[in-house]
């Protein structure tokens, strides 16, 4: 076997070498570059798309604190039946375009309802020789807390069942988050245990004790609302599955169409 030594590299080879080095190299970094600009116009694009679903749930929170105000029956307001809509919102933003995004349209309805407690405290509405806030320091913490903790619980379900049957995920994050949504919002607002947090607007209407619904055990008036609130959540979690089908495959299909 002949063994032999390595040639030395002459200059031209030299040359060559380093400038293949160096287009390499700036190669490597135009690609970069290309890709960081690709990503960058790719996250504009997503914060394009989903853009519509913050508005679309600013509009649900604002609606549905219109028209709270307006009772239906003895025991709903109408705002009970456009709440729930935001459990669609969130559950679709999930699906299409995934938790950050989910979790940005909820920041930004929370956004909304804190803006609307505040205008809320401002209204002074008149009772028969007294007047008294639309939206009570109690009502606006509540609604809050439970707009924010609720819909972050759906956030996080959701992502937890998505690679199951396709409607395992929205009906279960929007049952158990409409369950932990109306507990909270009902105790926190009219519970006797937290009086304490405004004892200048106590409310003493939703304390005392009737029949549950007008039939049931006696209980304080703000179960019955808590609950005829939960029964109609939990009717809308199950309608709201036929949107959600429809509306994911549109934008699913809108998404593949572009790219």
């Amino acid at each position: 076997m002949q063994c032999g030594f390595v040639k030395p590299l002459s200059a031209r080879s030299t040359q060559f070498a380093c400038n293949t080095s160096f287009r390499l190299v700036c190669g490597r970094v135009k690609t970069d570059q290309v890709a960081a600009t690709l990503a960058k116009k790719r996250n504009e694009n997503m914060k394009t798309l989903y853009l519509p679903g913050i508005l679309a749930m600013a509009t649900v929170v604002v609606a549905s604190n219109i028209l709270v105000q307006f009772l239906l029956g003895d025991w709903l307001t109408w705002g009970a039946f456009t709440y729930p809509i935001a459990f669609l919102v969130t559950d679709v933003m999930n699906r299409v375009y995934g938790v950050a995004a989910a979790r940005r349209v909820v920041f930004a309805g929370f956004a909304a309802g804190v803006l609307c407690s505040l205008i809320g405290t401002q209204v002074m509405l008149q009772g028969d020789g007294y007047s008294f806030p639309a939206v009570t320091l109690r009502v606006a913490l509540g609604s809050g807390t439970a707009f924010l903790v609720a819909q972050l619980l759906d956030v996080q379900i959701f992502d937890r069942l998505r690679h199951g049957t396709w409607w395992r995920a929205p009906l279960a994050s929007t049952l158990i988050g409409s369950a932990v949504d109306t507990a909270l919002f009902f105790s926190i607002a009219f519970s006797a245990i937290f009086n304490g947090l405004e004892t200048s607007n106590v409310p003493d209407w939703a304390q005392g004790t009737v029949p549950l619904l007008g039939a049931g055990m006696e209980l304080p008036l703000w179960a019955s609302l808590a609950v005829a609130d939960w029964l109609v959540k939990l009717s809308l979690a199950l309608i709201a599955l036929v949107p959600f089908r429809f509306t994911v495959l549109y934008l699913v299909g809108r998404m593949t169409k572009n790219h």
